[in-house]
């Protein structure tokens, strides 16, 4: 029993890959993953991470969005914007995977107070129990709680629902 798009995927990225004339070891090597694991996946044989696919999509010097689409790891249909901030994100080479998810966590929590986030609806309790975001072992309502819980950054200067622009000393 295969996924719907995973063979979807593997068929486009044995395209790719040919149009870029690599071979499947090639391939493997620059994205940093297995021989047969890639092969396995052009066969749609396995459905790879988002980090695999990321890595592939670097390899290949084609957009990481695209791969996530194919996979059904993102919705066609989503905000474009939105997927390329996350996109952006986490193809930053200067930031570390954990960086990396601390910033996905603080936009998802900053776009679900805005009302666009896939809970946005669920956010509105009088008690702010449906907005908690978690960060490790810290637990606080809403973006700046996530900030608060992040080593050397400063809540006050990441706003809020009611706040106006950033604001920062000096």
């Amino acid at each position: 029993m295969a996924s719907l798009n995973v063979g979807n995927l593997g068929e486009y990225l044995r395209e790719q890959r040919r149009s870029a004339q690599l071979s499947l070891r090639q391939l493997a090597e620059a994205a940093g993953v297995s021989n047969p694991y890639l092969s396995q996946i052009e066969r749609g044989l396995r459905k790879p991470s988002a980090e695999v696919l990321q890595q592939v999509a670097k390899a290949l010097r084609i957009s990481a969005e695209t791969l996530y689409v194919r996979a059904g790891i993102l919705d066609a249909e989503r905000d474009r914007d939105d997927v390329e901030t996350r996109a952006v994100l986490l193809a930053d080479p200067s930031l570390n995977e954990r960086q990396k998810q601390v910033l996905l966590q603080i936009y998802e929590s900053f776009r679900k107070e805005n009302g666009f986030g896939p809970d946005a609806e669920d956010t509105d309790d009088a008690d702010g129990a449906d907005g908690e975001a978690r960060y490790g072992d810290a637990t606080a309502g809403g973006a700046a709680g996530v900030a608060a819980s992040i080593p050397g950054l400063d809540p006050r200067t990441t706003g809020g629902s009611d706040a106006g622009p950033p604001r920062t000393a000096g």
